[in-house]
């Protein structure tokens, strides 16, 4: 069971990260490849305590 999470919250990990990252442009984020690498790889955290970053991925991730 604990290795059933394990695996769920590692393919919700990279979910995020590959749907960040193919929705960039649609974010405010200045477009340069390491903003993109640490704002894709960090989305967790900065998702859970910044509420601009949670506006901003929901538009990458929606479209919106």
């Amino acid at each position: 069971m604990i290795k059933l999470i394990i695996f769920g919250l590692i393919a919700g990990y990279i979910y995020g990260a590959w749907k960040f990252w193919k929705g960039f442009e649609r974010t405010h984020f200045t477009p340069s490849l390491p903003n993109r690498i640490g704002l894709a790889l960090l989305w967790p955290a900065l998702f859970v305590t910044n509420k601009s970053y949670r506006r901003n991925f929901r538009q990458a991730l929606k479209g919106k």
